[in-house]
């Protein structure tokens, strides 16, 4: 078992770069079956999205746009459950196809209040494309679309998430080890 220590916690590797790359290819695959004809804005809400939006867009074969929102809810390893706009969507999407990229939805805070603010701009439909859920820690109801990986409600790092803002450059998901 790989054991890495980022800052002060350990993590043990629990989904390998092998198992990413073809759960990203599959969910890519069908937003490609179920967008044709459209021109999507695909839209990554930063900072965790990057490495899963990078590898989506590369197996993306729509015309599409691509735009970035930055959004915030935790503290160290604990959500606040206070989300905070800190970047703003500039383009108009009013009758456009959006698709939400997020790294993970785990209470759906996040997603629940994205999704409102993006409501009010009008746009034809929303999607919503997750690398990893947490179905346990959902606290809100909302529909996401395209699920990569469903995982345990344990706290991860690695491929874009992070421990205080560090393991993001991680290739491959590890879990903390309780001590």
């Amino acid at each position: 078992m790989q054991i890495i220590q980022v800052k002060d916690k350990k993590f043990k590797l629990s989904i390998s770069a092998e198992k990413i790359k073809y759960e990203v290819k599959r969910v890519a695959n069908q937003i490609n079956n179920d967008l044709n004809g459209e021109e999507p804005i695909f839209l990554g809400v930063l900072n965790g999205c990057f490495m899963f939006m990078s590898d989506l867009m590369s197996n993306i074969n729509l015309p599409c746009e691509v735009s970035f929102i930055k959004l915030s809810s935790y503290s160290g390893t604990e959500t606040t459950g206070v989300v905070r706009q800190l970047i703003g969507l500039n383009e108009n999407i009013e009758g456009r196809s959006i698709v939400i990229v997020e790294d993970i939805v785990d209470t759906g805070i996040t997603m629940k209040e994205l999704i409102k603010l993006l409501q009010e701009k009008k746009p034809k439909q929303i999607k919503v494309v997750t690398f990893l859920q947490k179905p346990n820690a959902l606290k809100c109801d909302i529909t996401i679309d395209y699920v990569a990986i469903k995982i345990p409600n344990d706290f991860i790092v690695g491929y874009g998430l992070d421990y205080d803002g560090f393991g993001r450059n991680l290739n491959e998901i590890y879990t903390i080890i309780e001590e």
